[in-house]
């Protein structure tokens, strides 16, 4: 019997002084966590229930699709690290054994299954493979934050699999979808399947699960039939109102006026009237200066991609040297040997643009007829652009999920390789499939949580029901609680019982911040009326069943929550 006199659940009433996310606080202050360190959290006795059962949610449905799980160290010899390109990863914790040799701690198991499979599978007949474990993972996190939504130490499902080619990856990953929106379905969430980048992961395609929230470090770009990840998203601008096209470019004098503000001011124009150059160095040392709409600013990942580089931006010695004055450079008359990525989000009309003068900017500049440009699509899409003439809007999200093509760059580096049906050896198509159920249970808090506390969905909350008497050891009421406890265990359901002596405010406070989906309350009272209390947690509903078939109602209702 689970009775809290004698359960390990430390309730606070106030969260720790620095949280801030809704999750961060009420899981602390429910009992369901305490924090170790930066980054480094323990789950309490109710809180590890959350997480085991969406650990179960999430094992029944990726055995359902045909994977089968397995365990994998978190400790791993550097050397496949150092093969795949991955061991450079700063968030990679590194170490050393007592023969100094060198180790990582996993923060993914994608080298490792690899190399399993490497020296099993010989033939074609040996795949496809579909392999998963839930293990801890280790990430030198460089600003841990929110309680357990962005941690150093974290437990993961990651799936793996392994096809004969493209097309076998493709039905992989279409099964893994199928058991991802499955999950989160049955998590009780409200979420997202979103287009993602594929980061240090490496491949060709990704998808993301996100599960709104005011918390989330995330957003997510979300339109009729769009939803996108805001690192690669994509929409049509928003129109601006732009000068007279005049016949060529005019300089105009400029004294001390380099920011996009202060030009639009001068001019009398919106600054996405503006071009603004944001010049930037490749890898290799070679420049580039991109272009785009004063009014809208530079993505990141989406420049990265589109350079099929990493960079950095210029200095400004180097823009002076190269350009022109920091503050007035622009595209017209620049060398011909400097390339100039032109953003999407431009359309044709007159620009106002730097004029790689000091103290002087061009009004009238057409792309294409003053300056030659590559189109890319490179800018932070905003809120009220369209995608098939369709207005987005943007939230805050967190990331729960996330499933990644990755081809063949894990096989070819590790030598996982097959026969085909005509003896030649061909390389192993591979994704990877993970799913963090920390994230989702603080995501179910920060989703339904109200000014009382947690409000769990049914399936992951840490019990059934929390069944509250108000009456001491030996009363009529204490007797009927400990029969109804055993009669609803023997329905199948989980109940802490709050026996402790306390007084019935504190023992409905605290209910109410661990947020079971029901709350019974067995009284003298109640007893003498013929019935007892039966409050629903989400939304404070209440309502009240016969003492007699009591177990039956309550089981009943239960199973009607969401």
């Amino acid at each position: 019997m689970t009775r809290l006199s004698a359960y390990f659940l430390p309730t606070e009433r106030e969260p720790p002084a620095d949280a801030e996310a809704i999750s961060h606080k009420l899981m602390v202050r429910a009992g369901l966590i305490r924090q170790v360190g930066a980054g480094l959290w323990s789950w309490l006795p109710a809180g590890w229930r959350v997480h085991q059962r969406v650990a179960q949610i999430v094992r029944e449905e990726m055995n359902a699709i045909g994977a089968h799980e397995m365990l994998m160290p978190v400790l791993n010899p550097a050397d496949p690290w150092r093969r795949t390109g991955r061991y450079a990863i700063d968030e990679l914790f590194k170490l050393k054994d007592r023969r100094d040799a060198d180790m990582v701690l996993a923060l993914s198991h994608e080298e490792i299954v690899t190399g399993h499979v490497a020296q099993v599978v010989r033939s074609y007949r040996d795949l496809p493979l579909m392999l998963y474990h839930i293990q801890t993972k280790e990430r030198d996190e460089p600003r841990p934050r929110a309680g357990v939504l962005r941690t150093r130490e974290f437990i993961m499902k990651d799936a793996y699999t392994f096809d004969r080619n493209p097309e076998g990856l493709d039905v992989a990953y279409d099964k893994h979808v199928t058991a991802y929106d499955r999950i989160f379905d049955r998590c009780g969430l409200e979420w997202y399947r979103v287009e993602g980048d594929v980061g240090y992961m490496g491949g060709f395609g990704a998808h993301e699960y996100m599960a709104p929230c005011p918390a989330g470090e995330n957003e997510i770009a979300l339109g009729e039939g769009y939803a996108a990840n805001m690192e690669i998203a994509s929409a049509d601008a928003q129109p601006v109102e732009l000068p007279p096209l005049l016949d060529g470019p005019e300089e105009t004098s400029t004294p001390g006026l380099s920011t996009v503000a202060q030009v639009a001011a001068s001019f009398g124009v919106p600054a996405g009237a503006l071009l603004k150059a944001y010049p930037v160095v490749l890898e290799d040392g070679e420049l580039r200066m991109v272009m785009l709409r004063g009014d809208h600013r530079v993505n990141d990942i989406k420049l990265r991609l589109a350079l099929g580089a990493d960079y950095r931006p210029a200095t400004a010695e180097e823009v002076s040297e190269r350009i022109g004055p920091p503050g007035f450079i622009g595209p017209v008359g620049v060398s011909v040997d400097l390339p100039i990525l032109l953003d999407a989000g431009v359309h044709e009309g007159g620009y106002v643009t730097g004029a790689n003068a000091a103290d002087a900017h061009l009004r009238g500049v057409e792309p294409g007829r003053d300056f030659a440009f590559e189109r890319v699509d490179v800018r932070s899409i905003l809120d009220g652009d369209t995608v098939g003439g369709h207005p987005i809007h943007i939230e805050p999200a967190i990331e729960v999920g996330n499933i990644f093509k990755l081809g063949t760059r894990y096989s070819e580096r590790l030598g996982a390789t097959y026969l085909d049906e005509h003896g030649q050896s061909q390389l192993i198509w591979m994704g990877s499939y993970g799913i963090g159920p920390a994230r989702i249970a603080a995501a179910a808090v920060e989703q339904f949580a109200d000014e009382r506390g947690i409000s769990w969905p049914r399936t992951i909350a840490p019990f059934d029901v929390e069944l509250v008497v108000l009456g001491r050891e030996g009363s009529e009421e204490r007797q009927f609680a400990d029969d109804l406890y055993e009669e609803l265990g023997g329905l199948g359901l989980s109940v802490l019982y709050d026996d402790r002596d306390a007084g019935p405010g504190e023992k409905f406070a605290d209910a109410e911040l661990l947020g079971c989906p029901l709350r019974l309350t067995v009284g003298k009272r109640s007893l003498a009326s013929g019935e007892i209390e039966v409050q629903v947690r989400r939304g404070q509903v209440s309502t009240t069943v016969p003492v007699e078939s009591a177990a039956a109602a309550i089981a009943a209702a239960w199973r009607e929550l969401p």
